[in-house]
């Protein structure tokens, strides 16, 4: 999963959530700017703590994903060569069999 974006996302969307309160409210410009600032830099770094808790859950299923996909992968394989046996098999049976008309 591409989590690239995810500090940047919740950024701007906190970012934009105090510039509409600051303007409804009114704020003074100091006021606003610092909390503004303020608010961009707590919300960049929440920002990063989900993206590593994301990147962390979903390489953790990837590898369940692709460890139950092998365990398939194998045992497809195991019938498979099953099939190519008795493949051999009926060849075998064949050729006996055009032996016998002979």
């Amino acid at each position: 999963m591409k989590t690239k974006q995810v500090p940047i996302i919740i950024t701007l969307i906190a970012g934009l959530t105090i510039c509409i309160i600051g303007f409804l409210t009114r704020m003074e410009t100091g006021q606003f700017v610092k909390t503004w600032a303020t608010v961009l830099i707590s919300f960049y770094i929440l920002g990063c703590i989900a993206k590593l808790l994301l990147d962390k859950n979903f390489k953790e299923e990837d590898i369940e994903e692709a460890t139950d996909e092998a365990a398939e992968g194998q045992e497809g394989e195991g019938e498979g060569e099953d099939k190519t046996a008795d493949l051999g098999n009926l060849e075998n049976l064949g050729d006996s069999a055009d032996e016998d008309e002979k």
